[in-house]
């Protein structure tokens, strides 16, 4: 039997486009997607409309719930929020822990939210970057294992994608994934066996961001 387990970066966020909107913010750590981050979004799940997946899991930020909602809608599931897929909770990008929404407030605002689900690994900020990378790759393996031999997806940050990557086909995924906005990574299981199929691909999208940016 084989498994699927696809990685996607959510889409571009409001401060990436708008770096003054983080001066106002309730929420300043928690942006949500710009608008050309909704089209990348789209374009995702289009091409992820003829997959067989059967759970997405969450980082239970903003940019990333609205980037899995857009394909819940396409593959008509629901949305499991997994707080192991955060955001990299680092120091020196954040005061203090980021405020984000409540799962019921984000329930609120997209019903397609399972909230029976209950995470199974959990961030604590601060995190280093060694914290970060474990902390994903644990979730990656946990999932994999948990819901096996389903094909799922997991929709996470730069450094989560790099992380949970790691955690299934070990160091060869530092040098080999690019997660960019909104790329797709796919790992293969085959028996006992972690393949990388996708690194990174962003053939779907019509806009590309050329630098890496983990914040």
């Amino acid at each position: 039997m084989s498994q699927i387990i696809w990685i996607a970066r959510h889409a571009n966020r409001l401060d990436f486009v708008n770096p003054d909107w983080f001066l106002t913010a309730e929420k300043r750590y928690d942006p949500p997607l710009s608008d050309d981050g909704i089209i990348q979004a789209q374009q995702l799940a289009k091409r992820l409309k003829g997959e067989k997946i059967s759970h997405i899991f969450a980082s239970p930020f903003l940019r990333t719930v609205q980037t899995a909602n857009a394909i819940a809608e396409v593959l008509d599931l629901p949305i499991k929020l997994e707080t192991g897929l955060s955001e990299w909770l680092n120091p020196e990008w954040m005061t203090e822990t980021p405020e984000r929404l409540s799962t019921s407030a984000l329930a609120a605002l997209f019903p397609r939210i399972d909230i029976s689900y209950t995470s199974r690994v959990a961030a604590q900020y601060p995190e280093t970057h060694e914290q970060v990378r474990q902390r994903s790759a644990q979730t990656a393996r946990c999932l994999a294992s948990e819901f096996w031999p389903n094909d799922i997806l997991l929709v996470a940050h730069g450094a989560s994608v790099l992380g949970a990557a790691m955690g299934l086909v070990g160091e060869i995924a530092k040098t080999e994934v690019k997660a960019t906005l909104c790329s797709l990574v796919k790992v293969v299981r085959q028996e006992s066996e972690w393949l990388l199929e996708l690194k990174g691909d962003t053939s779907h999208l019509t806009t590309i961001e050329e630098v890496v940016r983990f914040v």
